[in-house]
């Protein structure tokens, strides 16, 4: 059984493809400069610790923001907000493409992060207002397996746009890419009906605490949000570790990125096909396993090749991205209300957790190959750790 509701302007694929779009757009808004980056340090005279804090602090200020704009979309509706915010990113990236310094261009991706918070918070809102049960598990893994394909297609996108056009265009492409999705929301039906809702902003944000207070949600939400270290940690680094570590040009490095970015796509897909069958929690210790596995062979074969590397770190980046959507399910099912404030607690968990792992590939340049690998182990090992003693101490408390 369905919550459906009908958006009379997109149709289903229509609707499917917009909240696609919307989800994508942290991985359009960082993977689409990403070629982009070591040239952007040659031209401002930067390190590239400095020209990283674009990356840095977008994830920082996303998460913030995040944090902000699903409690509003339950007060206010999915539709004003996500304008509102939409509106923003769009303008931040007209600032970002005639920016003159890096410090402008750090503080333009600021206002950019806190304008694209709006959409994935939101996306994962609406899923929720539509959808119920396994309509919903599967439609969260559908629109994440299409937003997977953006870390395939926008390094390679951002490599060719570099060769007609200099880095500021990249991020005038970010801005066309604002304007697209606020004429979507134009067009979009309210999902969330605000008429029965009476508290005010402050309590709206309150609920966030509430939230929090619930062990289960919680305890799934920790541990969810820290297997985003594995993937930021690898997409932070991937333009130094391939153009300069390797010594690949930027094209060369877009189609490296883009075969990793294969197991961004397959996660997902595999896990609907997988889910059928067998028990979600067995997915999720399997993809533990998986991510251990890559990081070991990292070690073992991919230190000193990038060729070797990609193909080792792609157990990693395909068992990460086949546990989010049991992972979000899991999450969003603790709670039946406040789909939005959940919602944003659930990305800036995330976002917050990528951010520590892009803050330490930042300092260790000097062997960033070993750190990803380091990394793939480690949260692997801790996110499975954590998952069985969640289960074991909430066991009569979680809905799973």
């Amino acid at each position: 059984m369905t919550n459906e509701r009908v958006q009379p302007h997109m149709g289903n694929v229509g609707f499917i493809i917009f909240l696609a779009l919307l989800s994508a757009f942290v991985p359009l808004s960082t993977d689409l400069y990403l070629p982009a980056l070591p040239t952007m340090t040659t031209f401002f005279h930067v390190s590239e610790f400095t020209m990283n804090l674009t990356l840095i602090l977008f994830f920082i200020f996303y998460s913030i923001a995040t944090l902000v704009w699903g409690p509003l979309s339950d007060r206010y509706g999915r539709r004003p907000i996500l304008l509102i915010g939409l509106t923003l990113y769009m303008i931040a990236g007209i600032l970002c493409g005639i920016a003159n310094s890096a410090f402008e261009i750090i503080i333009f991706r600021v206002l950019q992060a806190i304008g694209g918070g709006v959409a994935t918070t939101i996306a994962t809102a609406i899923i929720k207002d539509v959808y119920v049960g396994r309509k919903q598990e599967t439609t969260l893994a559908i629109v994440q397996s299409m937003v997977v394909i953006s870390p395939a297609l926008a390094p390679v996108f951002g490599s060719l746009l570099l060769t007609f056009i200099s880095w500021r265009g990249i991020f005038f492409t970010q801005a066309i890419l604002g304007l697209i999705v606020v004429l979507g929301s134009l067009i979009f039906k309210e999902t969330h009906d605000t008429s029965k809702v009476t508290v005010n902003v402050l309590q709206s944000l309150g609920r966030l605490g509430v939230l929090l207070k619930d062990p289960g949600f919680s305890a799934m939400l920790v541990n969810f949000s820290a297997v985003s270290i594995v993937s930021l940690s690898f997409i932070s680094s991937s333009s130094y570790i391939f153009q300069v570590h390797f010594g690949l040009s930027s094209q060369m490095f877009s189609y490296f990125f883009a075969f990793n970015a294969i197991g961004m796509l397959l996660g997902p897909l595999l896990y609907i096909r997988l889910s059928k069958v067998i028990d979600r929690m067995v997915i999720l210790y399997a993809c533990f396993f998986l991510g251990i596995v890559g990081g070991i062979l990292i070690i073992l074969f991919g230190l000193d090749n990038p060729y070797l590397f990609a193909i080792t770190e792609l157990p990693a980046t395909l068992a990460s991205s086949a546990s989010r959507p049991p992972a979000t399910y899991l999450i969003l099912k603790q709670q039946e209300n406040d789909n939005g404030s959940a919602s944003s607690l659930y990305s800036a968990g995330g976002t917050i957790m990528g951010s520590l792992g892009m803050v330490v590939v930042s300092f260790t340049t000097s062997w960033p190959v070993l750190i990803i690998a380091v990394i793939d182990i480690v949260i692997n090992v801790i996110c499975a750790l954590g998952l069985y003693a969640t289960l074991k101490f909430l066991r009569n408390q979680i809905i799973l």
